[in-house]
């Protein structure tokens, strides 16, 4: 991918990682920005799609509430999780 495609879907993805919760917006940025860079295509596109997913339900899974539907978000949630003490 190129640097401007990069760019432009990292600006996406930032955007929709604005949730209007203050604590959901730092957990997903924060994975974005120290995570997301690393992760190989299948993780970054499930990651894109547990950004599609309804505020109330991610916030579940992150508190430990629930479990993600699909196990390709759990990892995420998981790695967000490990790395936040959440």
């Amino acid at each position: 991918m190129s640097t401007a495609g990069s760019s432009a879907e990292a600006g996406r993805l930032r955007w929709r990682c604005r949730r209007g919760m203050r604590e959901l917006d730092q957990l997903l940025g924060g994975y974005l920005a120290q995570s997301y860079p690393h992760a190989d295509a299948p993780t970054q596109a499930a990651f894109a799609s547990l950004l599609e997913q309804q505020d109330p339900e991610i916030w579940s899974w992150l508190t430990g509430g629930a479990r993600a539907s699909k196990p390709e978000w759990q990892r995420i949630v998981d790695a967000i999780r490990a790395r936040d003490h959440v």
